[in-house]
């Protein structure tokens, strides 16, 4: 079991040991997509959803998801944080509206933000629908992925669109 980093000798899951790695500047970026009916993105864009201002309550359950990521994913180490930004872009599409959620996340540590960032964007998407299921239960949450990640040991990415 010694190629896999997270097995310990029995074979048993493990968190890895990040005791040795070095502290550097770590920042991730994720997306994740809401596609809605008319009526909902209009009720959203004008403040009518019973519930409050949608993208601000989901901004802020983003933030939260970010900083308790490691109480979700069992192997993810609880990181401070050193940043958080959630922000979000509308597109009309043929037959519904598509919101597009980015999170990006930054730390100064000994382990990357990967997870705290697609945690973030996720969390923000099952906000929005926790919020205007009332109006249309129809709401389908699209893909989430990584777009970017910098620094630590594996170095960067960047996702080629396409």
């Amino acid at each position: 079991m010694g190629t896999f980093t997270h097995f310990n000798e029995q074979g048993r899951a493990k968190m890895v040991d990040i005791s040795e790695k070095g502290e550097t500047v770590r920042t991730a970026c994720a997306m994740s997509r809401v596609i809605v009916s008319k009526e909902v993105y209009e009720k959203i864009v004008r403040s009518e959803v019973k519930k409050g201002d949608v993208l601000a309550v989901a901004q802020v359950a983003g933030i939260m998801a970010a900083k308790r990521t490691a109480d979700l994913i069992p192997m993810c180490h609880p990181i401070s944080l050193t940043g958080v930004d959630i922000s979000f872009t509308w597109q009309a599409k043929e037959t519904n509206y598509e919101l597009q959620i980015e999170a990006f996340v930054k730390t100064k540590g000994s382990t990357g933000v990967e997870m705290e960032a697609l945690t973030a964007a996720s969390i923000c998407a099952l906000t929005i629908y926790d919020m205007c299921k009332a109006i249309d239960k129809g709401i389908v949450i699209g893909s989430t992925y990584l777009v970017e990640k910098t620094g630590g040991k594996s170095g960067n990415f960047k996702r080629q669109e396409g």
